[in-house]
């Protein structure tokens, strides 16, 4: 449903609009700058309104990693274990800020995450982990965007860069995916809270 919106000056955000498999996304105004990325207040999937319930960024050590937005159905719970569990629209954004972050190191890192979400059993999802690696493209810089976007009844479509990828049936592995940040042991406990809204 979203793919990351691009800030820094070379990669002004505007409306995106992806028709694929019926399925369109747009953002609009930013609500907030993380890291020089404009995360936008709302994202329109498929035709419903998610709003931001919060953004931040993931750093190791000192070296800023991505930035990150959260969007759900207005007024839905805040709860970090109701929007992991809850077959109902979710969707979060990632904004690649350092080149350090290539191809491989991501799914690396998707890879771990999904071991901790899942308390190191990835058995049930091995093939949707598989499938989300083999979307993850040839290359990965400073500015390459993604975005999980969880439609109910449908799956979880991975967008690279505007692009939708694959779609990837499933709650399990939608809750596993999202439970990387959101999750009782997260890739990161800052990150958790600040796309809560904490």
């Amino acid at each position: 449903m979203s793919v990351f919106r691009q800030a820094l000056p070379s990669y002004g955000r505007q409306a995106l609009f992806v028709g694929l498999l019926g399925m369109s996304v747009s953002m609009s105004a930013s609500a907030e700058t993380v890291a020089g990325v404009e995360v936008e207040d709302t994202l329109d999937v498929a035709g419903e309104t998610l709003v931001l319930q919060g953004a931040g960024l993931r750093k190791r050590l000192f070296i800023k990693l991505y930035a990150a937005g959260l969007y759900v159905p207005e007024g839905s719970p805040s709860e970090a274990t109701w929007l992991v569990d809850s077959d109902e629209p979710v969707a979060i954004t990632l904004d690649i800020v350092s080149d350090l972050v290539t191809r491989d190191k991501m799914v690396e890192a998707l890879n771990d995450g999904f071991a901790a979400s899942t308390g190191g059993d990835t058995s049930a999802i091995d093939n949707e982990i598989r499938a989300l690696d083999a979307a993850m493209g040839d290359a990965m810089e400073a500015g390459s965007t993604m975005t999980f976007a969880y439609e109910p009844g449908v799956g979880t479509r991975v967008f690279r860069n505007s692009e939708e990828k694959v779609v990837i049936e499933g709650l399990p592995f939608k809750r596993a995916l999202f439970g990387i940040w959101l999750s009782d042991t997260p890739v990161a406990a800052k990150l958790k809270a600040e796309l809560l809204g904490n």
